[in-house]
């Protein structure tokens, strides 16, 4: 048997290719059982995540916030929620049927100042300097070119305006990332195709978070991108990673 038999005989990883279509197919199919399973995986730690970004944001009176892959759009509606009363949440997102489940969560809550729009995280559908404030929760890593993406951010932002990135990352105490390395890469990826019935999507989830940018390399690239300053908080000991960044204002 040659060495080329083998290798083709030994089962892949997830593909890691980030197609807009195939991205938002893979969670298209999920759509439906995607906020219970994000309950359930995070133990319901992720509402205390989207708070946390809120916060972070500082957010003027009257603000206007976009929230880019904004899924079944709990972070919008966390942002409509903040007591600094945002005037206007826009939220973008490619997969059709996440944003369907967002239209029936906003009309359950009757928010009207929260919209949801069909969009790509490297074109978004917003004027230069439109915006207060950008959000992404958990997103980041799926979008098909992620410094066009952060470019994007920054283009639409008013200077002074302020970005909060959520996105996983792998706690650096040793016992805790070995408990949770073993939870994220075996047990998270059975209990997701367990109970939404799609071995794909469970297995790209660690897959996309091991292969995206370290903290440090996405700080720089924010950085680059013409950030100033941007902070990094480690949240529940680094399974979460808060990344805030605020576009300098015109002298």
């Amino acid at each position: 048997m040659t060495a080329d038999a083998v290798s083709s005989s030994e089962p892949r990883g997830p593909s890691l290719d980030k197609d807009p279509r195939r991205i938002a197919g893979m969670f298209d199919a999920i759509a439906h059982r995607y906020d219970r399973l994000n309950r359930l995986l995070s133990l319901g730690l992720d509402r205390r995540w989207r708070r946390q970004a809120i916060d972070a944001l500082d957010l003027p009176p009257d603000a206007r916030v976009l929230d880019v892959c904004t899924g079944t759009a709990d972070l919008a509606i966390a942002a409509a929620g903040h007591p600094s009363r945002p005037r206007a949440v826009l939220g973008v997102d490619f997969a059709a049927e996440m944003l369907a489940l967002g239209h029936g969560k906003l009309a359950a809550a009757g928010l009207s100042s929260v919209e949801l729009a069909r969009g790509d995280a490297c074109r978004l559908p917003c004027q230069p300097a439109s915006v207060d404030a950008v959000t992404v929760g958990f997103g980041i890593r799926n979008v098909s070119d992620t410094p066009a993406a952060i470019a994007e951010m920054f283009r639409v932002l008013k200077p002074g305006g302020r970005v909060a990135i959520l996105e996983f990352g792998e706690p650096s105490l040793p016992l805790l990332r070995s408990i949770y390395l073993w939870y994220f890469r075996r047990v998270l990826p059975r209990i997701g195709r367990l109970l939404s019935k799609h071995t794909e999507a469970y297995a790209y989830l660690p897959a996309s978070v091991s292969a995206f940018l370290t903290p440090d390399a996405f700080t720089a690239l924010l950085r680059v991108t013409g950030f100033r300053p941007v902070s990094v908080d480690r949240l529940t000991f680094g399974v979460v990673y808060l990344y805030v960044g605020r576009k300098p204002t015109e002298s």
